[in-house]
C-alpha cells in the first residue's frame, strides 16, 4: 500500500472555508451521516488508531477537519450531517459550511461519501449526491459496516445501489464499494481510488 496514508496527521478545524488551509495542491474530503461510521473508516484508511475522533454520540464532529498526508496532498473530514438532536439552526449551519465547501474548494478532486450499508442513501445522502453533481465532483461510495450482514446480503445491497445510483443520476462518476472498519475490508480499494485521485500511484511503484 501507498504509505503516504500512515503519515497522515491533523492539521486544523475550521468552522468557515476562510478559517482552512491554503487552496492549494489536491485534498479529497469524506462525507457521510453522523453514524456512518466516517472517523473510523478514516483511521482505518490511515492505519491510525486515533487520527479522527470516534464518538458514540453522533453528531460530534461540527467542523472541517483537515488532516496532511504531505506538503500538498490532504484528507478532510466534513461535518456529519443528519443527526436529529442537534437544533435545526446547527444543522443549517453544516449544511452552508458544507455546500460553500464543494462548490468553492479549488484543490478538492473528489467526495468520499459513507453510507451505513443497512441504511444507505437516505434524504441526507441523495442531497449530498446531488450538490457533487452541480459541482462536477466525482463521487466513490463506500458502504460502511460490512461486517453487520453476511456476505450474501452485502452484495446484494452493493448491487442495489449501484443500479439505483445508474437509474436515479446515470452517473459514471460514482462508484460503490463495501467497506468495514472492523475487519479491514475494503481498505486497499479504498487507497487505489485514493491514489488516483490525489495523483500519488506513482510513489507506490518508485517506492
Amino acid at each position: 500500500m501507498n504509505p503516504l496514508y500512515h503519515q497522515a496527521q491533523y492539521l486544523l478545524s475550521a468552522l468557515h472555508l476562510r478559517d482552512a488551509p491554503p487552496d492549494k495542491g489536491d485534498e479529497i474530503a469524506f462525507a457521510g451521516r453522523s453514524n456512518a461510521g466516517k472517523s473510523s473508516a478514516i483511521n482505518a484508511i490511515t492505519g491510525q488508531k486515533s487520527l479522527a475522533r470516534t464518538s458514540k454520540t453522533p453528531g460530534r464532529t461540527q467542523l472541517l477537519n483537515f488532516f496532511t498526508l504531505d506538503e500538498s496532498h490532504r484528507l478532510v473530514d466534513l461535518p456529519g450531517y443528519g443527526y436529529a438532536k442537534v437544533p435545526d439552526a446547527v444543522q443549517k449551519n453544516w449544511g452552508k459550511a458544507m455546500e460553500t465547501y464543494l462548490q468553492k474548494r479549488q484543490s478538492l478532486r473528489g467526495v468520499f461519501l459513507l453510507m451505513d450499508i443497512r441504511h444507505p442513501l437516505t434524504g441526507f445522502d441523495w442531497q449530498m449526491l446531488e450538490w457533487c453533481g452541480h459541482c462536477n465532483l466525482p463521487v466513490h461510495v463506500a458502504l460502511t459496516k460490512a461486517d453487520k450482514l453476511s456476505r450474501g446480503a452485502a452484495k446484494g445491497t452493493l448491487l442495489k445501489v449501484q443500479t439505483t445510483l445508474k437509474r436515479e443520476l446515470g452517473e459514471e462518476k460514482i462508484s460503490v464499494q463495501l467497506f468495514s472498519s472492523l475487519d479491514k475490508q475494503g481498505v486497499e480499494e479504498s487507497h487505489a481510488l485514493l491514489d488516483r485521485w490525489l495523483g500519488v500511484g506513482e510513489k507506490v511503484a518508485s517506492g
